[in-house]
């Protein structure tokens, strides 16, 4: 998109000229920065940032008060990419009104431009009245990680007919409620394939094959920083983690060795503030004279 702000209406556009989607998660302004640099169209602030960044074993934990947070540091290092934040396990599941009230929180305090819940046609009513207060919504259907633990697990969805039939109407119910695009985790790519070409507004894909709009994946993930597991799905594009390790232990070395810091890391006083300062010292009574 060059160097103009993307927003919901170009989004809209890309999935009408057939152009490929990116998306990635960022919890920080310094890979917000880079994500933005590198012309990523959506940053996503994730509530995965609950395990990759906080170490939780799951999203759950993740509060409103921890997104708004690292929301508002990706606002400050993105100028250009549509910016999204997820709205974490219970900020939109108790009311319509509460819904409404913490998207809006996500979009007036910690100034992302759209915000992401999981689930499927139950959530209907939610995502309406989200839309209606002026907010853009993009849902998130298939594996939904908020709950997965709970009942079915870290799983593909919609293996069987009915399944695949069941997420395809969750897809229309979502579509018609308003939202702008729809996250698909963990389907086959048969099904997301029928999503992708029936529905109008724009797939991104985790895990769903490649006939999606666009595609998602979770910065740890995609250079290679998180090591509790990567999903089948993730491919790695660098080796990060081994890189950071390898410097802290070089630095470790250079340190014992004092080899770290050398004299172009050290500032000095000039000679004159030097000398002065050892001969006023000297006059002074030391704890070991």
């Amino acid at each position: 998109m060059g160097s103009e702000k993307i927003r919901v209406n170009n989004i809209l556009e890309m999935k009408r000229s057939w152009r490929k989607i990116s998306v990635v998660t960022a919890y920080d302004y310094s890979t917000a920065v880079l994500a933005d640099r590198a012309e990523i169209d959506i940053v996503l602030v994730g509530d995965s940032l609950g395990m990759v960044v906080l170490g939780y074993g799951d999203t759950t934990s993740v509060t409103m008060d921890d997104m708004m947070v690292f929301c508002k540091a990706v606002r400050r290092g993105v100028k250009n990419a549509l910016v999204v934040g997820d709205m974490p396990f219970l900020s939109y599941q108790v009311s319509r009104e509460e819904a409404v009230r913490n998207a809006g929180r996500l979009i007036k305090e910690a100034g992302v431009d759209a915000v992401k819940l999981e689930g499927g046609s139950h959530l209907t009513g939610v995502i309406r009245g989200i839309v209606e207060a002026g907010i853009p919504v993009m849902g998130h259907i298939g594996l939904l990680p908020q709950t997965a633990d709970k009942w079915s697990g870290y799983r593909l969805q919609g293996k069987s007919w009915s399944q695949g039939v069941k997420i395809f109407e969750d897809a229309v119910a979502l579509e018609e409620a308003g939202v702008f695009s729809t996250v698909l985790e963990s389907i086959p790519s048969e099904v997301s394939k029928i999503i992708t070409e029936k529905t109008s507004v724009p797939t991104i894909g985790i895990g769903a094959g490649v006939h999606c709009d666009g595609q998602v994946l979770v910065s740890h993930d995609l250079l290679g920083i998180f090591e509790g597991f990567t999903p089948k799905f993730a491919k790695k594009y660098a080796d990060l983690s081994k890189s950071i390790l390898d410097a802290f232990k070089s630095y470790k070395r250079d340190v014992q060795s004092s080899k770290f810091p050398m004299d172009k890391h050290t500032f000095h006083m000039s000679e004159a503030e030097s000398a002065k300062m050892i001969k006023t010292l000297a006059k002074k009574k030391g704890k070991n004279s």
